[in-house]
């Protein structure tokens, strides 16, 4: 295959693995690690590189390869430190803190055991493939979490848990693999902690510098707006790089370090950087999963056999749950939170390269003499592929066994609560679907607290309001205010959290003397033409809200009828699932639909 086509067919194939995840809730690192075995099979990475450099494919493709898989674990790195927000610590504090320690160390133990007995390792290589496989990673968790939706206890415990491990758990196999395999009988615990301190003050300072160099650049405006994030990903690559070779694996401590810097300023708006580095992320994870994914050999995994489906099996049945229970007793975390914790640990890419990383170095140490160590990376790959396959697949169905995570989100948060908005959210309510409201007038919030409904005074545009709101099984955003910039501005600052599918925002006002732009707008609510100001009037006038079941006998053209004043405002189907209607997408309901409009009272109720 053609280096140049190969450039191009790998990006294409990591987006179309992620939209066919997105499309058929199927774990996406899945997709993406089965499409890139079935790449390796056409062609290996390693070979074309090769090829490139007239090279030997075993040493020069590996050589140019893992550079650049490292830059890109960097960029992935910087992006999940930029998602750690320091308030969270204040419920997922103490038991991340245990996770990242006594858990690690539990888990690097009993693995350790686990490899020596099911593969029969040497002490060496298991001590090192217990270090690497103590990672769990942004890349796998992240995706996982956006699909399970837990609790937000558990949501940011496991979140700190996954990006901060992973530079620890490299800097583990750093230690391992300097200590028991390149200075054996040489060197000592006082030599490792010397050696630990060193990579950590590393990694932490020149985070932290980078941090205040692009806090101080951007605050006095000596970055223009259109090179923040480009700047701010060279400098975590330059940073990197350079902490890499002053300690090695520091790198992923600078840029995780230089991510929590960024993201915890105060009054620093840095939303356009994190959206830049999400979008990068997303494609970075999906061409790595493949191209690491290519590299393997399928023979060599067959080889491993049921020895590898025994090692998945311990790491998932017994380590994990052992390295949860017992660091987090006394954590504060309930008994189903922590059952949850211990049935999620999926391995990720920083694994698969560290393995990779490793297993290279291993074999080009010629003083390094140790059996079986062509194997790490296989078996590294095979505890990804289990591991993404069994948690991806069972952490929703275990979520809400435990209680911890609602199947539907049907749930609303509602911005505004005049009056006529306090009767839509009450009969939202008694159809089944959560509603939060939010408005900064204390009376109106008083007064929807007072009809039973769940409501905050506070201002959703601000940052720490949105972050402390109740949103377990909420996967709606309607902005129903009287002011239409207030709802423009309201969806704009969700749509992060929802997503531009499932944030909406009455229609304009017929006459828009500001001249806000359109493309400012979630979708439009309900049917054209129905603002604020006309659904008021129309309340005003008598109108109420009602549910109405259709069936076979009373079918939606039985009700546009007896209705010939109504207008439909959502449905919730047969399955449960809620549609809020919009301009766009006139209401199509079916026999087993219940249809919540806006009527005229003076005429018949069907459902009595």
């Amino acid at each position: 295959m053609e280096f140049l086509l190969y450039l191009a067919l790998i990006p294409a194939l990591a987006v179309a693995a992620q939209w066919i995840a997105w499309r058929t809730n199927l774990p996406g690192i899945l997709l993406l690690l089965l499409i890139g075995v079935a790449v390796g099979g056409l062609t290996r990475p390693d070979d074309l590189l090769a090829e490139l450099v007239n090279g030997d494919p075993t040493t020069t493709g590996p050589r140019l390869l893992f550079p650049l898989v490292s830059l890109a674990v960097a960029v992935i790195m910087l992006e999940g430190g930029l998602s750690l927000k320091l308030s969270d610590l204040r419920e997922a504090g103490s038991p991340a803190f245990r996770l990242c320690t006594l858990g690690a160390a539990i888990t690097a133990i009993t693995t350790t055991i686990a490899a020596h007995f099911c593969f029969c390792f040497g002490w060496r290589l298991s001590a090192l493939l217990g270090a690497i496989l103590v990672v769990t990673g942004p890349t796998v968790i992240g995706p996982l979490l956006q699909q399970v939706k837990p609790s937000r206890r558990v949501s940011n415990t496991l979140k700190w848990e996954g990006i901060v491990i992973d530079p620890i758990g490299a800097v583990l196999a750093v230690l391992v693999f300097e200590i028991l395999l390149l200075h054996p009988g040489q060197a000592n615990l006082g030599q490792g902690a010397m050696l630990l301190g060193w990579t950590v003050l590393v990694g932490t300072v020149l985070g932290a510098a980078g941090g205040l160099l692009l806090t101080y650049g951007i605050r006095r405006y000596l970055i223009p707006d259109h090179l923040h994030g480009v700047v701010a990903l060279t400098t975590a690559l330059l940073l990197f790089a350079v902490s890499d070779h002053f300690a090695h694996e520091s790198g992923l401590i600078t840029v995780t370090v230089l991510g929590i810097w960024l993201t915890n300023q105060h009054n620093f708006d840095i939303e356009h950087i994190i959206e830049f580095q999400e979008h990068l992320r997303t494609l970075l994870i999906g061409c790595l999963f493949i191209v690491l994914g290519s590299r393997v050999d399928i023979s060599a995994v067959g080889q491993v056999g049921w020895s590898g489906l025994l090692f998945v099996a311990v790491l998932i049945l017994v380590v994990r749950p052992a390295s949860v229970f017992l660091s987090l007793l006394g954590s504060g975390l309930n008994l189903r939170e922590q059952a949850f914790i211990a049935t999620l640990a999926p391995r990720g890419i920083v694994a698969a390269a560290v393995s990779s990383i490793f297993a290279l170095r291993i074999e080009q140490t010629a003083k390094i003499n140790v059996a079986d160590a062509d194997q790490l990376a296989t078996i590294t790959f095979i505890v990804i592929v289990g591991t993404v396959a069994v948690y991806g697949l069972l952490a929703s169905p275990i979520a809400r066994w435990l209680g911890l995570s609602d199947p539907n989100r049907n749930g609303l948060l509602i911005a505004g609560a005049d009056d006529w908005v306090i009767r839509l959210a009450m009969e939202l309510k008694k159809v089944g679907c959560p509603v939060v409201m939010i408005d900064t007038n204390y009376r109106k919030v008083t007064k929807a607290k007072l009809e039973g409904l769940e409501a905050i005074c506070a201002n959703l545009m601000n940052e720490h309001a949105r972050e402390e709101l109740p949103l377990s099984g909420i996967g709606h955003m309607l902005a129903m205010t009287p002011n239409d910039e207030v709802n423009s501005l309201a969806v704009r600052e969700c749509r992060s959290i929802f997503g531009r599918a499932n944030t909406y925002q009455l229609t304009f006002k017929s006459e828009n003397p500001r001249g806000m732009t359109r493309h400012l707008m979630g979708r439009e609510l309900f049917e054209p033409g129905l603002t604020h100001t006309r659904i008021n009037q129309l309340f005003a006038a008598g109108f109420e809200f009602k549910t109405t079941a259709i069936s076979d006998e009373f079918t939606f053209k039985d009700f546009q009828e007896l209705y010939s004043e109504q207008y439909v405002l959502a449905i919730l189907t047969e399955k449960k699932s809620l549609e809020i209607i919009t301009t766009d997408e006139p209401a199509a309901p079916a026999a087993g639909d219940t249809l919540l409009a806006l009527v005229n009272p003076t005429q018949p109720d069907p459902s009595t």
